[in-house]
């Protein structure tokens, strides 16, 4: 049974404050304890190049499906991901989301020894004749929201009562794993009822996403996952803002302090952009319980798990066996 929605109330972190002490006490005090999600705002990308990246977003969701299979995602998770593609809830979907989408992560050349890791590598981008511009776009685009990311987890480190440079060391944040998500829903209408979902509930599955959409509403929270009914709340679009949700590996390092919240999309028939990029520390980085979040009486709730492990695990969970794609015809 689904519970009734209603409009979620997010904190509003400014990024252009110098002090980060009332940052840091709205994280404390509600924005993560409660709910793991958040408003960012004056985050230093101008809502001009938004509105490029979302327009470059349509252009490519706009050409035929010919041609967005020519760019399916491989093996590391690059590229186009059909509607359907990925199951999220499947409890409670009949299928899989209502949604089409395109991963962008680091760009790493073929040859170079990190191309080894399962998260970098080359990326799947289309041809400069069918989309002039695209490339470059979204590659400015992975470089400044990274820069949000790192300042937003500054604000998280010392939240943590770290070091604000915790989350830069080169095993953290100084060699990220960072992946960015065009996301395209069309103008079905969603029917929990029935499972059919734009995006089935989930929790992110690393340290921090940034989702920036179109101003079309659809994201909704549930604050307590195990509550008989859920209660779902709508999150309203805040125009020029970031919504930070904060994953699963920053609650296993925190010991639950801070939360991974569930949340879904439901579509109401108007077709909706989001971009979510996705940032997650090194592959070889060893998430674990943080010293400033354990005690005798608190000890930790999870076992040390390398981020590659969790990732690579989470994501072949929820993704179709990509051979069931019938390779396109050239």
């Amino acid at each position: 049974m689904q519970g009734a929605s209603k409009t979620s109330v997010l904190n509003c972190i400014d990024l252009s404050t110098p002090d980060l002490r009332q940052s840091v006490s709205l994280l404390k005090q509600k924005a993560c304890l409660d709910s793991g999600f958040f408003y960012v705002v004056h985050h230093g990308i101008s809502q001009e190049f938004m509105d490029e990246v979302f327009a470059q977003s349509k252009r490519m969701f706009e050409q035929p499906l010919t041609e967005k299979m020519k760019l399916l995602r491989n093996e590391k998770h690059r590229g186009y991901t059909p509607i359907l593609d990925e199951l999220l809830d499947p409890e409670n979907q009949l299928k899989g989301d209502y949604k089409e989408g395109y991963y962008i992560g680091v760009e790493v050349a073929e040859g170079d020894p990190k191309a080894e890791k399962p998260f970098y590598g080359p990326n799947v981008w289309p041809e400069p004749e069918l989309l002039p511009g695209w490339r470059e776009t979204m590659e400015n685009y992975h470089r400044e929201a990274l820069e949000v990311a790192r300042a937003v987890a500054r604000i998280i480190a010392l939240a943590l009562d770290l070091k604000v440079d915790f989350f830069d060391q080169p095993e953290m944040l100084g060699e990220p794993i960072a992946i960015l998500r065009l996301l395209h829903y069309e103008g079905g209408i969603s029917d929990p009822s029935k499972g059919i979902f734009g995006a089935g509930a989930h929790s992110d599955y690393g340290l921090i996403t940034l989702l920036a959409t179109d101003g079309i509403p659809g994201l909704q929270i549930c604050k307590d996952r195990d509550a008989k009914p859920q209660i779902w709340e709508d999150v309203p679009p805040l125009k020029g803002a970031f919504i930070v949700n904060l994953g699963n590996m920053l609650e296993r390092w925190s010991n639950c302090v801070f939360k991974s919240t569930l949340h879904r999309v439901l579509v109401n028939g108007q077709e909706r952009y989001s971009m979510a990029y996705f940032v997650e520390p090194s592959h070889d980085c060893l998430v674990e319980c943080l010293p400033t979040c354990k005690s005798e009486n608190n000890p930790p709730k999870f076992p040390p798990i390398l981020c590659q492990t969790y990732l690579s695990q989470r994501y072949n969970d929820t993704h179709t066996d990509r051979s069931v794609y019938k390779k396109p015809q050239t």
